[in-house]
């Protein structure tokens, strides 16, 4: 088994789309609508489908926001320098709501982004790889 995808319902699609790709370095995959249910779905990813898993953005024809809840947390995604990454993001016209620290009580540097829904989206700065020990 393995995880195939992360649907998110956005707002404006063509804004998504623009987000993933050209701020965040994502590539559109594919996109398909469905016009009996009045709905088009876009996946997003650094990699295709096969080799990982991706976003699935759904864009609802006839809704243009959506209530986050309080249950979703946000997507992590691995980055070689948080701080550097977060500059690219903010030339891009991407929005940084946390700069590249430590995480409190910890060592591991994270920063947050935020997507035109309002979706989280956390930069964990990669660690240098340590022998395994047996």
């Amino acid at each position: 088994m393995r995880i195939l995808h992360t649907m998110l319902r956005v707002g404006d699609l063509d804004a998504s789309i623009h987000f993933y790709t050209q701020i965040m370095g994502m590539k559109l995959l594919r996109r398909s609508d469905n016009e009996a249910y009045r709905y088009t779905l876009a996946f997003v990813g650094f990699q295709s489908e096969s080799e990982g898993a991706v976003l699935e953005l759904t864009y609802n024809w006839d809704q243009s926001s959506y209530d986050l809840g309080s249950g979703y947390g946000h997507i992590a995604i691995e980055v070689d320098d948080a701080a550097e990454t977060c500059d690219t993001i903010r030339a891009a016209g991407g929005k940084i709501t946390r700069e590249a620290g430590p995480v409190k009580g910890g060592t591991t540097v994270i920063a947050f982004v935020e997507d035109p829904d309002g979706y989280k989206i956390e930069l964990i700065q990669k660690k240098p790889a340590y022998p395994i020990e047996m």
